[in-house]
């Protein structure tokens, strides 16, 4: 099968392209290197890869690429850690949805005049912002107050972009929503701005990269946003682009949406304690809480049955697992001096 991806060289996008290549599709991705700057990937030399350096905004381009693929990953967006939502709090929905106006512009048509069966749209656990129920479950976003950040308004707009397509042209889709995707891959963005964090710069506004660097730079007490109370849940990059994958491919999924996550909570302080004793193994845990950003989430809590149930989809590697590929990636990063 032949895929298109947008966004593919971001941070799922190089998990996403690695699974799918493994998995026997043809894939062409576009992106424009905004966030990172130009990187390379392992599998830029496969044969079954097509890699388009353009704008997902040109629909025209869109519509080239599309014409013999059968199915469409959207991935590209602005996105960025809790510092971003402030910065860019304009950008964020204004930028977003210039790109997925373009996408699904470009997806209706490849549906009615080519050979698209499916759009496959990357929303985000920010549409439950302000989600009441805990574990939340798809369809919460429908009954929880909306989304206060611009960029968790956004995309819960994708996710009407998706039921409109569908219901006015009969495009299908399926929703995804990953829940703290966390791997190796996440370096500083072109645009952050120099935001410190006690002694140490924050390298991202992610909690696990920016905890990971700050301790492996010394940073002792290590300082946190907020309590450490915060509850996460960290899922593998990896899982999440097996879990993309089989709403791609399950019939089950068809205009469907799924929390696409593990289902192990974390909070910040344990996080940052695991992180503490894999680097620091002698030496004694200490840290102090900085102020919080406004829009930092409390509990991010998924409910994930409807994806073991329908897509029999299980996020299976362990945080402590994922953190001994994450620390010696860092450290290389450090050494080289991208953070």
């Amino acid at each position: 099968m032949k895929v298109l991806v947008t966004g593919s060289a971001g941070f799922i996008g190089g998990y996403l392209v690695e699974e799918l290549l493994n998995n026997g599709y043809t894939v062409v991705g576009i992106d424009n290197y905004s966030k990172y700057g130009e990187v390379e990937k392992s599998y830029d030399s496969n044969p079954d890869y097509t890699l388009v350096n353009g704008d997902v905004k040109d629909v025209g381009l869109l519509k080239k690429l599309l014409n013999d693929c059968e199915q469409m990953v959207a991935l590209a967006a602005k996105i960025g850690g809790i510092s971003y939502f402030h910065k860019y709090a304009y950008d964020l929905i204004a930028e977003n949805e210039r790109v997925i106006a373009a996408t699904f512009d470009a997806a209706v048509w490849a549906y009615k005049n080519r050979k698209l069966k499916k759009i496959n749209v990357l929303s985000s656990s920010m549409v439950f912002e302000n989600a009441i129920e805990f574990p939340t479950p798809e369809g919460a976003q429908l009954k929880s107050p909306p989304p206060l950040s611009t960029y968790g308004f956004q995309k819960l707009s994708t996710e009407y972009f998706a039921k409109g397509a569908f219901e006015q042209y009969g495009l299908p889709y399926t929703i995804i929503r990953p829940f703290n995707c966390v791997g190796i891959g996440e370096r500083r963005a072109l645009s952050d701005e120099d935001i410190y964090s006690g002694n140490v710069k924050l390298a991202l506004s992610h909690v696990v990269p920016d905890l990971v660097q700050k301790v492996l730079k010394g940073q002792d007490p290590l300082h946190i946003l907020g309590s450490g109370k915060q509850i996460r849940h960290y899922t593998y990059g990896g899982d999440l682009a097996r879990g993309i994958r089989y709403c791609m491919e399950k019939k089950e999924a068809l205009n469907e949406d799924f929390n696409i996550s593990t289902g192990e909570s974390t909070t910040v302080l344990e996080l940052a304690e695991l992180i503490w004793s894999k680097i620091n193994k002698y030496k004694p845990f200490r840290f102090v809480s900085d102020k919080p950003y406004q829009y930092d989430v409390q509990k991010r809590i998924p409910d994930v049955s409807k994806a073991k149930k329908l897509l029999g989809f299980e996020a299976t590697t362990p945080l402590s697992l994922v953190l001994d590929e994450i620390i010696p990636w860092i450290r290389k990063q450090i050494e080289l001096g991208n953070m």
